[in-house]
């Protein structure tokens, strides 16, 4: 369980520096909440994949 607890800070900060990406350089900041929810879903949503795959890999 190591790893998968090493990989949390990881994923953490992967999650919030594409949610910063994605609100600044495709300026969804001033886009209406529902855009800002759908696609910060979908960066965790990634983000917990890739995590997933991970965990999966350090279990086998």
């Amino acid at each position: 369980t190591r790893p998968l607890l090493g990989n949390a800070p990881v994923v953490t900060f992967a999650a919030l520096k594409g949610r910063r990406i994605v609100l600044d350089f495709l300026d969804l900041r001033a886009a209406p909440a529902l855009w800002r929810g759908l696609v910060s879903a979908w960066v965790v949503i990634v983000v917990l994949f890739a995590w997933s795959v991970s965990a999966v890999v350090a279990l086998i």
